[in-house]
């Protein structure tokens, strides 16, 4: 089979997920006759060709715009139907890697067509965040154009071939709807939880307890939370407190990764550094004693087994460049082309299958986990399965920093607490106030261990913390009932 063939034959899968999963992430049924009519192999995206004239630069955006749109929330109802299938109907996790895998090259041929009408002067594109989310926004080239649904190319000047005078291009069918997508299903899940807890509200007041005290309690039916003096500042226990470590945490590997966006539907993983350290029981006597991190002021203390991969991005997502990366990372993609032979990190099977055996072996840790958690679902073959199978571990630092750190205090900035990696390394002595965080992987990890190892001794002798009543025995963590 070669590298590319399993995207085909995830297709087999498709049978399985029909029977679990019959909407997608905005309620919308899903078509698997459509699903298995996509071109995995081929991909999706429709290429305007050779200098290609205005319209055909509009229909190939607006085609494609229509099929991500339609891939897009299927892709993000699977992490859900998988986690929830119960009577584990599905057995593998390889047809949502497949699609993402289709919808990223998709989404770089969607860029590439953003890129070309600019260059031709059809409109021009600003990325914008509404909302909860970001969107291509497409304009009029020229601010003297009356209609700003529509952009206009003068032919003569931009040398269209056969085309005189001025083209007119409509650009109220090709605006991204990727922010009101996802605006509209926010909208869609907060309804549902308000009326889920309404309904729990309405329960408990019929209750014995309601009925003995009419009104029910603040407790129970109000959402007051004030409260005073330095309690005031402690946040509410919420869903991120499953990732915090445990009492008996020790031998643990933290993991941080750089990639060209926020999306792992879209974007790619160029940067992975990790590297291990005990926490408790003294450093290994059989590893080297030193390493060169790129930040000559980096101390390896405890730190053993580090190590840092890098990984390209297609052709096409190279030569559009990505400024913002360039400058928070200085890793310049327009280098990582995979025809100068970087390896692409969901194409290589081999370094999937090295990186999942080091995250089944030991609790890993990683700063706002949920975001590595993502890529790796959508990028990891068998990642998926081991999380559910419970062979997976996972601790974060940022609800120990929102939790435990009292030095995280709301602003208006940070009105839960500056919880960002720098201000926790540096909070805890792993980072000098006048360095900051590098946005590299092994870099980053490395002050997150050192931030958490410090962290964690001081909370043990004050008996807060995991030594604290509200602490967990056990390493702690995220898992699917797995106890180390």
């Amino acid at each position: 089979m070669t590298d590319s063939a399993w995207l085909e034959t995830a297709k087999d899968d498709i049978a399985q997920w029909a029977m679990v999963m019959t909407k997608d992430a905005d309620d919308n049924p899903i078509d698997w006759r459509w699903v298995r009519s996509l071109d995995l192999f081929g991909g999706l995206g429709h290429t305007a060709g050779d200098n290609p004239a205005p319209q055909a630069i509009h229909d190939a955006l607006k085609a494609d715009y229509a099929v991500r749109d339609r891939l897009e929330p299927i892709i993000a109802q699977c992490s859900t139907a998988f986690m929830t299938d119960f009577d584990r109907i599905i057995a593998s996790y390889r047809l949502p890697r497949a699609l993402a895998y289709v919808n990223r090259r998709l989404n770089d041929t969607i860029n590439t067509l953003l890129d070309a009408g600019e260059r031709r002067h059809l409109w021009k594109v600003s990325r914008e965040r509404l909302g909860r989310g970001m969107a291509a926004v497409l304009k009029p080239y020229s601010s003297a154009t009356a209609d700003p649904n529509q952009g206009t190319l003068d032919a003569e000047a931009e040398g269209a071939n056969g085309f005189a005078g001025t083209v007119d291009i409509a650009l109220d069918d090709i605006q991204d709807r990727s922010a009101a997508i996802l605006n509209a299903r926010a909208e869609r899940r907060r309804a549902k939880r308000e009326q889920s807890h309404a309904g729990r509200v309405d329960m408990a007041r019929a209750n014995l307890s309601g009925a003995t005290a009419p009104g029910g309690s603040v407790t129970l039916f109000s959402n007051d939370s004030s409260s005073s003096g330095a309690a005031a500042h402690k946040p509410k226990s919420d869903w991120r407190d499953a990732y915090l470590p445990g009492r008996d945490v020790d031998m643990v590997m933290g993991i941080d990764i750089e990639t060209t966006g926020t999306d792992p539907a879209r974007d790619y993983i160029i940067d992975v550094g990790f590297e291990f350290m005990n926490m408790v029981s003294p450093r290994p006597t059989d590893v080297p004693n030193s390493y060169a991190y790129e930040q000559g002021y980096y101390d390896a203390g405890d730190a053993y087994g580090q190590s840092r991969l890098d990984f390209g991005v297609p052709p096409a997502n190279a030569a559009l460049g990505n400024e913002l990366i360039r400058k928070l990372t200085g890793i310049d993609v327009r280098d990582r082309s995979s025809k100068a032979g970087h390896r692409l990190f969901d194409e290589w099977p081999e370094a999937q299958t090295g990186l999942l055996a080091r995250l089944t072996q030991q609790p890993y840790v990683a700063h706002n986990a949920t975001f590595e958690h993502s890529w790796f679902m959508l990028n990891v073959a068998g990642y998926a399965e081991a999380y559910r199978a419970g062979r997976i571990t996972i601790i974060d630092t940022l609800p120990m920093s929102r939790q435990w750190d009292p030095g995280s205090v709301p602003n208006d900035e940070h009105p839960y607490g500056d919880n960002t990696l720098d201000a926790y390394a540096k909070r805890q002595g792993a980072l000098d106030s006048a360095h900051n965080e590098r946005h590299l992987g092994l870099e980053d990890t490395h002050i997150m261990l050192v931030a958490m190892k410090h962290h964690l001794a001081t909370l043990k002798a004050q008996g807060q913390g995991p030594w604290g009543p509200g602490g967990r025995s056990g390493v702690g963590g995220k898992s699917c009932g797995r106890k180390w």
